[in-house]
């Protein structure tokens, strides 16, 4: 009995040093947010360079995550966590050190390299830690809270750097987490790895798959993010959408020829558990993540909050998140994913129809009651969404399986970022006329009700954007029949 619970706790002490990574990638996503200001009156960037600094990582990490995915479960998820770490501490490092434009954003991609191999690494060595169903809900929960709270204390902290050292402190803070966290997973994370089913110690990687999913990836994820600014109909976004479409199909393809040795197997993407996770995470992502954006720039441009008092104010949403997600696992338990997922989605549904009734006299509180709903549902759904994922992937492919499901949660973020902003920036420009035709969803306001109305206008505007799409996603979870694969059963297929 006494060895059963040192096992345990040597389970957890890991699982805790693995989502210290989880909340650094989390944090690392928006930890720019607030410095763009400071950042521009040192380095002077062009507002195309701003945007590639602040997008930069997003890109590269939604875009080569699903081949990083495939190697973790080649190399070893221990292997794969440290190199990831380790590279995300070096480009920090870099980033911190940068003198123009062009270095910072090539650290910016370096930074997004890294955290593409440590992000699915993470997931598949918490599901290798624990195969016992009901203690894998619980590591899955701490892990989707880790990386929730990450990314929605990243405002906060980069405002506490920026107004007390600089923007570089953003970059800075990130060498000592990786440190720890690299001494601590050489100490604590054992070994953990599953070759390919069926494959062979010297099996070739799949090179061409392996390019065509990394280049279809990049040029969706990009003309996602362009798209505000070039226009979703303008020839750059459209033939870039159909660049990614085409390359992707290419890749299906040849998956297919290679069915004894693909990268990714295709039957793992028509498991009932993968497809409604990951769609479920990536409807969540761009409802939250857009949102999170949008109230960022209302507490600052509307209600006149410095950046790291705005950061404090959002403090409330990672909070509830956190709460969310770990009451995910005995909702689970008891009454299957489609419990937790509907009422997560039912309660950001309710939240964005708080947010659609924003007034530009509404103040602090109107917004609070949106963060706690939201984040509850948000948690539920991000626990319970990785879970289902998860717990339908046979292990050997556990790596591909976090990669799916980290892959859709970033597409549906940057579309989420995208869409929200597009709305937004569109109803401001209505609003205010000529004036504003130029502005971007991030400029200073200018002083006068008017424009604080068409921010608000706008801000409704995407809330009911976000919270039709939270609704139809409620709708269609519904009939879902609640079943939870063991991912420890065979899959025939796979």
């Amino acid at each position: 009995m006494t060895d059963d619970r040192d096992r345990d706790r040597e389970r957890w002490v890991a699982a805790v040093v693995v989502c210290l990574g989880v909340f650094l990638l989390g944090m690392d996503l928006t930890v720019l947010n607030v410095a763009v200001p400071d950042l521009d009156r040192d380095l002077k960037p062009s507002m195309a360079e701003v945007q590639w600094i602040v997008d930069a990582y997003a890109l590269v990490l939604g875009g080569i995550v699903l081949t990083a995915g495939a190697l973790t479960d080649r190399i070893g998820r221990r292997r794969a966590f440290t190199i990831g770490l380790a590279i995300c501490g070096t480009t920090s490092s870099l980033g911190a050190l940068a003198e123009d434009p062009d270095w910072l954003i090539a650290a910016r991609c370096g930074m997004g390299a890294g955290a593409a191999l440590l992000m699915p690494a993470t997931l598949s060595i918490i599901t290798s830690l624990f195969t016992a169903p009901a203690p894998r809900r619980r590591a899955i929960a701490f892990w989707a809270a880790s990386l929730g709270v990450g990314g929605m204390t990243g405002p906060v902290l980069g405002g506490a750097l920026v107004e007390g050292f600089s923007w570089r402190a953003g970059f800075w803070v990130n060498v000592p987490i990786v440190a720890v966290t690299l001494v601590l997973t050489l100490l604590v994370v054992p070994k953990c790895g599953f070759r390919r089913a069926g494959g062979r110690s010297g099996e070739r990687v799949d090179l061409p798959g392996a390019m065509m999913s990394a280049c279809g990836l990049l040029t969706l994820v990009w003309a996602v993010i362009e798209s505000p600014s070039k226009g979703w109909t303008s020839a750059p976004v459209l033939t870039a959408f159909t660049l990614a479409a085409a390359l992707l199909s290419a890749f299906v393809v040849h998956q297919k020829r290679r069915a004894d040795h693909a990268m990714l197997p295709l039957p793992l993407l028509r498991l009932p558990g993968v497809v409604r996770g990951a769609t479920s995470l990536t409807l969540l992502s761009f409802a939250m993540y857009g949102a999170l954006f949008v109230i960022t720039l209302y507490l600052q441009g509307v209600l006149g909050y410095t950046p790291w008092q705005a950061g404090l104010r959002t403090l409330p949403l990672a909070g509830a998140l956190a709460a969310g997600s770990l009451a995910a696992p005995r909702l689970l338990t008891r009454n299957g994913e489609r419990t937790p997922i509907a009422a997560g989605l039912l309660l950001t549904t309710a939240a964005f129809a708080v947010l659609a009734r924003t007034r530009a006299d509404s103040g602090y509180g109107h917004l609070l009651v949106f963060e706690v709903v939201a984040g509850l549902g948000a948690g539920l759904v991000a626990a319970a969404g990785t879970e289902t994922v998860m717990g339908a992937v046979p292990p050997c492919h556990a790596g591909l399986g976090s990669a799916v499901n980290d892959a859709t949660r970033q597409v549906g973020a940057s579309l989420g970022v995208a869409v929200q902003g597009s709305v937004l920036s569109t109803v401001i420009t209505d609003r205010l006329g000529p004036m504003a035709a130029a502005a971007t969803p991030a400029a200073v306001l200018p002083p006068f009700p008017a424009a604080r109305q068409a921010f608000v206008d706008g801000l409704t505007a995407s809330a009911l954007t976000a919270g039709s799409v939270s609704l139809a996603a409620t709708l269609a979870v519904i009939p879902w029949r609640s079943t939870i694969p063991d991912a420890t059963t065979s899959h025939e297929g796979l």
